[in-house]
């Protein structure tokens, strides 16, 4: 059994993996666009002019594989409730991947030490999601 994080980014999947890549080394695994599908989908189930706009993606952060789309919601998308915990090695690499992650988001804790690690912090990016990070004490 497997459980994975699904981000629906309502028309900005692309923008969010190249962020993803350019911040924490994400590495896109596969990715299938609306008009790429095999059938039409039903009517109405997405916008006018989506054939160019991401129907499923899949990518790598370290270990973790996450999964993405466009999806067909009409309004922003809400994360509420749920937060990825990206894990380090080093306070640096915190550090660095903290900076990236926050770049036209916002700091929610800003990373530091505290009793259970070297350095944890809590941001929302750009795109709305909830990161953890936090140094593995070793």
């Amino acid at each position: 059994m497997n459980v994975q994080a699904y981000l629906m980014f309502n028309g900005r999947t692309e923008e969010a993996l190249a962020f993803y890549t350019q911040a924490i080394g994400a590495q896109v695994t596969a990715l299938m666009r609306f008009g790429e599908a095999p059938e039409p989908p039903p009517p109405g189930m997405i916008p006018e002019g989506w054939d160019d706009k991401v129907m499923h993606a899949s990518f790598r952060v370290g270990e973790a594989e996450l999964m993405a789309s466009d999806g067909c919601q009409s309004d922003a998308a809400g994360f509420a409730g749920v937060s990825l915990a990206l894990s380090v090695a080093t306070k640096e690499e915190a550090e660095t991947r903290f900076a990236a992650l926050v770049e036209g988001g916002q700091v929610t804790m800003p990373l530091g030490p505290t009793f259970f690690a070297p350095a944890f912090g809590s941001l929302v990016d750009r795109f709305g999601v909830s990161w953890l990070v936090v140094v593995v004490a070793s």
